[in-house]
């Protein structure tokens, strides 16, 4: 799988992927609306005003889709998918070690963040496994219920060196 920014030619592929309401918003939080468009959801998805990358196969087709922005001072990573296909297969993990890696570099952080929904077990055991732990939110938690805000300062294994993540 290569690592690189989101082509918006892969949206609708991306829009299959989540086929009713409960997915959706797991996904792109409460406010996302359902049933949705291209156009309402390219917006709600911001691809248009955050970092978004995906990894994709050889053969050109999307595998995972994700976000970094900076969010009270650490890089946090959003909307992260994989495709429903592949999961269980270590696409998430490769997925949030690339933009953990790219993010902090290219915001100058030292520590990632993220929301799940106490809900989505398989997302949370992965975040656990990867190193992030809960952690108080550092601002107004409006509109969170259910959510859990999640921290790491190093992922295991994501020193990747030298290494280009943008090939």
């Amino acid at each position: 799988m290569i690592f690189q920014p989101f082509d918006l030619a892969q949206l609708p592929d991306l829009m299959r992927w989540f086929p009713d309401q409960v997915s959706v918003r797991t996904w792109g939080g409460p406010q996302f609306r359902h049933p949705f468009d291209e156009r309402s959801f390219r917006e709600d998805a911001k691809v248009d005003s955050l970092a978004s990358w995906s990894l994709v196969a050889q053969d050109g087709s999307l595998c995972a889709f994700g976000q970094y922005y900076l969010r009270a001072g650490r890089c946090h990573l959003g909307r992260l998918v994989v495709a429903p296909g592949l999961r269980g297969r270590g696409a998430g993990r490769r997925l949030v070690r690339e933009l953990y890696e790219v993010g902090t570099s290219v915001l100058g952080t030292r520590e990632c963040s993220l929301f799940v929904y106490e809900s989505n077990t398989v997302a949370l055991g992965l975040y656990r496994r990867l190193g992030f732990t809960e952690a108080a939110y550092p601002e107004s938690s409006g509109g969170l219920e259910g959510m859990l805000y999640m921290v790491a300062t190093e992922l295991p294994e994501s020193r990747m060196g030298s290494r280009s993540l943008h090939r």
